[in-house]
């Protein structure tokens, strides 16, 4: 935890100050010469607060509006996926011995919206960015529960699947690096955002989204 939370300062200190440096030394470039649009999309692992972290799956895509060559207004969602499976033994009311597994399946979707800056030059090849989003998060958990014996008790075989979801405020600050590979397409080498998400009852939940992909 303090490690990824180290890495992500490092990477927020790196992407300001090769914002700053690029600005410095692209001053040549008229304010008409930078991108108005831009999309990503690419793999995204959600590393999880749910007491210790888990490490849950998925993607991320984003379409920004660039308003100056240094900002523009971007719009962001993503989702991970994790299971979790636990099996045990236990006895019913006459001390007879059973076995349960019990299945776990969640999704986080995050549906955000803020500003980011970046140097949207057309020259540029590294170009560092920030953002801050804020927006949803939508929770949900699918509980399934069976028997792996042949003696469960009728309350085990008759469970039903529960489903619970919740929806929730969510903020992602962040940032990373793109590359570029043509006048068309960049690749996103790093992003690293904190994701917390309200939980309620004061309580927060602190994610991290780590990931990289395509940027056209």
């Amino acid at each position: 935890m303090y490690k990824l939370i180290k890495f992500l300062c490092l990477t927020c200190v790196f992407t300001f100050t090769a914002f700053a440096q690029n600005q410095q030394t692209q001053t040549t470039t008229t304010a008409d010469e930078y991108r108005k649009n831009e999309y990503y999309v690419g793999y995204s692992n959600q590393q999880t607060d749910q007491g210790s972290y888990n490490s849950a799956n998925g993607f991320q895509g984003s379409y920004v509006r660039n308003i100056k060559r240094y900002m523009g207004i971007k719009a962001d969602v993503s989702g991970a996926y994790d299971k979790e499976t636990f099996e045990y033994t236990t006895t019913d009311q006459n001390n007879v011995p059973y076995s349960v597994r019990q299945r776990v399946k969640n999704s986080t979707y995050n549906f955000l919206g803020g500003v980011q800056f970046k140097n949207n030059a057309s020259d540029a090849r590294f170009k560092p960015f920030g953002h801050a989003l804020a927006g949803l998060a939508v929770l949900r958990s699918k509980f399934n529960v069976t028997c792996t014996s042949a003696n469960c008790p009728s309350f085990v075989t008759s469970f039903p699947t529960f489903d619970y979801t919740s929806r929730n405020l969510a903020f992602a600050v962040g940032g990373g690096l793109d590359i570029k590979i043509n006048e068309r397409i960049s690749f996103r080498a790093i992003q690293v955002d904190f994701n917390p998400i309200w939980r309620g009852g004061g309580y927060w939940q602190k994610n991290f989204r780590i990931g990289a992909g395509i940027v056209f």
